[in-house]
């Protein structure tokens, strides 16, 4: 009997006002769980998965409708959906969890699959020195914070996080909001997995990261390698595990 694969993807930033055509964005991403739900074991989706998340104690964002169902079917029939928050969709609760059936993932994840030991995450603020994005980034996690947003109309709260997080890409001058590879000694999640391999002597198989909307594949060592997953705003990328091998592929219809 053939093994099922398990799938990683990352980053489609639904909802974003700066997509042209979110509901083309969606549909294909849509198209693409549908595509493999017969041959998956399980999907992680790395972090950011909507560009703007936060669920008032009875409201969640409108929209998605279509994601969220797919999701839903997955799930119901057996396939594990495991959801990493990134830094757009900080504020989940547990509407996710409750209604779509997935396993939410707040922090970093260490798992062995199929005798391969993966290090899981979005990968924001990892390796990253930067003070400013420090204290931003504690600020959306404080929970403070989020209890004096959720005091904030949905109608102004959600449209504050849209606006927000449109001007948090196009202030890099791109679509992704990131700059181009940098290169092995100044790629933050290249630097923070170097270091956490000096730290932990067993060694890690795979590195798995979303956050910088690139597509890296780059070997570490002879036995630990990494990758960055690009996105699903224009690269439509992912990796898939047979249980053997790993690889990166383009999503193409």
């Amino acid at each position: 009997m053939e093994m099922k694969k398990i799938y990683f993807i990352t980053d489609a930033h639904l909802g974003s006002r700066g997509v042209p055509d979110n509901r083309a964005q969606e549909q294909k991403l849509v198209r693409f769980l549908d595509s493999i739900k017969e041959e998956a074991s399980a999907v992680y989706m790395l972090g950011d998965m909507f560009d703007f998340w936060y669920e008032y104690r009875m409201v969640v964002p409108r929209g998605f409708t279509r994601f969220l169902g797919k999701v839903s079917e997955l799930t119901d029939h057996g396939i594990e959906v495991h959801f990493f928050t990134g830094n757009h969709d900080i504020w989940c609760g547990d509407y996710l969890p409750r209604e779509c059936g997935v396993i939410l993932h707040r922090e970093p994840l260490l798992t062995t699959l199929c005798g391969k030991r993966f290090y899981i995450a979005h990968g924001d603020g990892m390796g990253d020195p930067s003070l400013s994005f420090r204290l931003l980034r504690g600020i959306f996690h404080s929970r403070l914070c989020q209890t004096l947003f959720s005091a904030l109309h949905p109608r102004w709260g959600v449209d504050f996080g849209l606006a927000w997080a449109k001007h948090s890409r196009l202030k890099h001058g791109q679509e992704g909001g990131d700059p181009p590879y940098l290169g092995e000694d100044r790629e933050f999640l290249v630097r923070y997995a170097k270091e956490y391999l000096k730290a932990h002597p067993d060694g890690v198989d795979y590195f798995l990261f979303g956050h910088r909307h690139i597509e890296l594949d780059l070997m570490l060592s002879h036995t630990s390698r990494l990758m960055i997953l690009g996105d699903w705003i224009t690269q439509w990328t992912y990796a898939v595990f047979d249980g053997e091998n790993l690889r990166m592929e383009n999503y193409e219809e």
